[in-house]
């Protein structure tokens, strides 16, 4: 049973929570790292990395069979993950537009836990460290300054592909992983959940 639109790739908050509200609600998996969902996430929503969705897509096309939102921080990585899904062959995918950011904006529920820094604001610390000490440095080791050179780079190729190597490298991180979901537990939710 279709709750909205395929035409349209997008669902904003405020539909979003109305579909919640009447009991209509379409699958929720939200793509983001295992310490960012703790943090904060959408009553109802099963967390399945990014990285893990890409992973094992052929498992979890069997148990999505109804319409299922994506949901990140601001839609980027939702984005990624309904390609990977739709290019396996799934239907009846959407992207929260705006991601966890609007919706909390919009005022919708969230569920919360400790709070931890996300991913962009992480890559946006180590990336600007890294070139403000290679810039200090460039000052009394001459070449010190490419490797900023080389962040900056990076930083605009992310830009330019819509991904982030610096992000998938700190999502590695022990802060980010927290107990990473098992697919066969994500699975075995998938299965229980009318």
């Amino acid at each position: 049973m279709s709750t909205t639109p395929a035409s349209d790739p997008s669902l904003t908050p405020a539909v979003l929570h109305r579909l919640v509200q009447e009991g209509r609600a379409p699958r929720l998996l939200d793509v983001r790292t295992p310490g960012e969902f703790r943090t904060a996430h959408i009553p109802g929503s099963y967390n399945v990395p990014l990285d893990t969705l890409r992973e094992h897509r052929a498992e979890l096309l069997a148990h999505l069979d109804e319409d299922v939102v994506l949901v990140c921080r601001s839609g980027a990585r939702a984005a990624q993950a309904e390609t990977a899904l739709s290019e396996a062959g799934l239907p009846n995918l959407r992207v929260l537009e705006g991601g966890i950011v609007a919706w909390e904006t919009a005022g919708a529920p969230v569920n919360r836990g400790p709070e931890r820094w996300d991913m962009e604001r992480q890559v946006r610390l180590v990336a600007g460290s890294i070139v403000l000490a290679t810039g200090l440095v460039g000052v009394f080791v001459p070449g010190a300054h490419l490797v900023g050179t080389a962040i900056g780079a990076g930083l605009t190729y992310a830009a330019v592909s819509n991904s982030c190597a610096m992000g998938v490298l700190l999502s590695k991180l022990p802060y980010n992983r927290g107990p990473r979901p098992d697919i066969r537990t994500v699975i075995a939710d998938l299965r229980s959940t009318p």
